[in-house]
């Protein structure tokens, strides 16, 4: 198809109208040309698509689908071909369905507990979320269907989330807040980016040129189309210019009008509407030249595949005594109205309307297992009877399994959480039948942290997440140890909500949130305080044990622009076949910047049989050790030796290994007067210069031994003699000279090291 031929037979109007939806659903068609709709569904994890009456929210029904995992899940496996594979099992049922793109994956920062729609994102990492989704966006692609990935940019909140401003600065939005979209942008090139409803830095993400031009596709070489997020679009004149394509739902017309006026009075560029035609038609005509609607959609096989992936991402916790895996033989209670009805999936646009679903009660057929409500998610309320017959359960059985977690009510797209806790009636429940039999253990059903206050008289805890539809088979193999656990956290799991770094600045004052915390989210922070916390990043048990060693860098020394592979050996040490998650961290040397104790910078998974060994490989280049410098507006290596640690979590890390790294970039430095004389020597190149000043015009600061005094001795002694040259300003060298030195050998000293 010659797209810009057919742009070129479109009238002004039609053009205007191809910027904005038809419906809640669908782009428009230009009938005249043979131009057809095009239909978009919500995600990520499984569709929900509406006919024409559908809705963004889901007040009406959606198609009967699959509910694979939610994020907060698939995150904490680790796993990317895992993921990819999900993601080509979505992308078969868009093909099925005639979807042309599917509207995730969602990869903004957990920046909080609180942020209400946390389980639909990946991690508080940003190279764990964009590895997650680029692998993602890779397996949905390959099937001919396009992915939307959002929400760009800063949307860490729920709390006034169509008009409150994202404040961050520029360190910390390129850090933090870019890497997921960057990375998805490089590895896999997403159909299309859903801009989000908020301001970033007083400028609405739907017009805001730096973000949605100059970064997304100047820097990044983004290729597809921009969509508003439903509703997002504020100015759409504004938006146009900025880069934002398509305005979704339908306007009613209204601001097609607005495109087609400011275009006729010359405050609009008809190029600029031309360039959003052509992006929005690239991808129209990309799913329909590969439309195959004869795609088989097996939803029997895609629900033991979601438990199969459930199964996967399930992060044993806590496993005192081996409590789990439990015996077929024993008799076993399960506590809990979740083991019955489990909690899979979270509220609003991401709701899936399940074709069926699985809970742990049902897939435990045929065991010893004994049955107890114990409480009402609906009513959040727990009654003395229930609580009575939970702990009879729970005194008559070997072993009592608590299924809690948080009610739909307590996280949700458009709201943010109020608090980390449980509902009272739960934490109720766990503690009356751990009282009641020692050998407790917990499966949570949630897709953000939680408080546990009952964590020490409980002996394993199982954290299950929204694990999708089919969460209450993948539970039971868990439980019994025909699956071992191999998910790790992708969160910190804070011991209090008072804990977390945002906690003071979360939510903002008024319609300003700001990022206070600047990079030190998640694991970053609490590393940084040495802050104990409830489960670390990248924490999670198995029923087997994991060996690592002989951690080797292929080089001792680089610069910035070369590459170094590590290598590191894991072994199976136990008696079961499991699969250990390896991450690498990277630790900066000390150094001006105020930087995180360690990041993430690679992970695998990898699958031991007992007593199996493997050998794996990262590969770390510059943006491995560099940090982003707001002075010259791009990423920076601070020469030095790196630390590269290697383990299974941010706080278990026993092997380390040295590089040294020289970074080839310079920071230009401009020096003058006022100057202090700790910046001048810190640079080698001026330093040179200023030496010799410094000795002769500061030699009072280092008298003669054989003529100091005593008392002149403790007045000024050497550590107190050279702060204080440090910390002056170069002015101060006429004066405490005594004339030695003048103002016009200073400023020949200052044209010298500028120049």
């Amino acid at each position: 198809m010659d797209i810009k031929k057919l742009i070129s037979q479109m009238t002004l109007e039609e053009k205007a109208g191809l910027c904005s939806g038809l419906d809640f659903w669908h782009t428009k068609p230009v009938e005249r040309l043979g131009v057809p709709a095009s239909m978009v569904s919500d995600g990520p994890h499984g569709l929900r698509k509406q006919d024409t009456e559908g809705d963004h929210l889901g007040i009406n029904d959606s198609i009967k689908a699959v509910c694979f995992p939610a994020a907060c899940a698939t995150a904490a496996s680790f796993d990317v071909d895992m993921i990819r594979a999900m993601g080509e099992a979505i992308g078969d049922s868009c093909q099925h369905e005639g979807l042309s793109v599917v509207l995730g994956p969602a990869v903004n920062i957990k920046r909080s507990p609180l942020c209400g729609r946390n389980f639909e994102y990946f991690s508080e990492d940003p190279y764990l979320a964009g590895s997650m989704s680029a692998a993602y966006i890779n397996g949905v692609q390959s099937k001919d269907v396009g992915t939307s990935i959002k929400h760009f940019a800063a949307n860490s909140q729920e709390h006034r989330r169509m008009s409150s401003s994202s404040d961050a600065d520029e360190r910390t939005l390129r850090e933090i807040y870019f890497p997921a979209f960057e990375m998805s942008v490089k590895q896999a090139q997403p159909w299309t980016v859903m801009c989000s409803y908020n301001r970033v830095n007083g400028t609405y993400a739907s017009e805001n040129k730096w973000l949605l031009t100059d970064v997304l596709r100047g820097e990044w070489g983004f290729e597809g189309y921009v969509m508003s997020d439903w509703g997002a679009t504020a100015d759409r004149v504004k938006g146009i210019l900025a880069g934002l394509d398509l305005e979704m739902p339908a306007s009613g017309g209204a601001n097609d009008r607005k495109i087609v006026e400011a275009v006729k009075s010359g405050a609009l560029d008809e190029a600029e509407v031309d360039k959003c035609v052509e992006r929005i038609l690239n991808i129209v005509y990309r799913f329909v030249e590969h439309a195959k609607p004869d795609t088989p959609w097996d939803k029997e096989a895609q629900h033991e595949m979601s438990a199969r992936i459930a199964a996967q991402c399930m992060v044993l916790l806590k496993n005192e005594g081996g409590i789990l895996p439990l015996n077929r033989d024993d008799a076993v209670a399960f506590i809990g109205e979740f083991a019955e009805k489990p909690r899979y999936q979270g509220g609003g646009s991401s709701h899936i309307n399940s074709f069926k679903t699985t809970g742990a009660v049902e897939a435990a057929t045929g065991l010893k297992v004994t049955y107890a409500q114990g409480y009402s998610a609906a009513s959040d309320t727990a009654t003395d009877e229930q609580i009575a017959e939970a702990v009879a359960a729970a005194k008559a059985a070997k072993v009592a399994v608590v299924f809690a977690g948080l009610p739909d009510a307590y996280e949700s797209e458009g709201y943010d959480r109020r608090h980390m806790r449980l509902p009272d009636c739960q934490n109720k429940l766990i503690a009356a039948v751990a009282a009641a039999n020692p050998n407790t253990a917990v499966v949570l059903h949630n897709g953000s942290p939680v408080e546990m206050p009952w964590i020490d008289s409980v002996k394993g805890v199982l954290e299950a997440y929204l694990g999708g539809q089919a969460v209450g088979l993948a539970t039971v193999r868990v439980l019994y140890g025909d699956e071992n656990p191999s998910g790790h956290l992708a969160e910190t799991f804070p011991k209090r909500l008072e804990d977390n770094p945002s906690f003071l600045y979360y939510g903002g004052e008024g319609n300003v949130t700001e990022y206070r915390e600047g990079v030190f989210v998640g694991y970053r922070y609490y590393d940084k305080k040495a802050m104990d916390v409830l489960f670390p990043f990248g924490h999670g048990l198995s029923y087997t044990t994991f060996e690592y060693s002989d951690l080797r860098l292929s080089e001792k020394a680089i610069d910035d622009t070369q590459e170094v592979t590590a290598t590191v050996t894991v072994k199976n040490t136990g008696e079961r076949a499991g699969k250990a998650v390896v991450q690498l961290y990277v630790a900066p040397p000390e150094a001006d910047v105020i930087r995180p104790v360690r990041e993430l910078k690679g992970f695998v998974k990898v699958d031991l049989q007992p007593g199996e060994a493997k050998t794996v490989s990262f590969t770390l280049n510059k943006r491995s050790f560099a940090y982003w410098n707001a002075e010259i507006h791009d990423w920076f290596v601070v020469s030095g030796d790196y630390a590269v640690q290697v383990g299974a979590s941010s706080r278990d890390l026993p092997l380390c290994e040295k590089v040294t790294v020289t970074g080839t970039a310079r920071i230009p430095r401009h020096y003058d007067m006022n100057s202090i004389f700790m910046d001048i020597l810190a640079d080698p190149r001026a330093a040179a210069v200023v030496k010799p000043l410094i000795d002769k015009a500061f030699a009072m600061f280092a008298p003669n031994p054989e003529e100091q005094t005593q008392a002149a001795a403790e007045a000024i002694n050497d550590e107190m003699g050279a702060a204080m040259i440090n910390y002056m300003p170069l002015r101060n060298a006429l004066g405490f000279s005594a004339g030695m030195v003048t103002e016009e050998q200073i400023l020949a000293l200052l044209d010298q090291i500028n120049g």
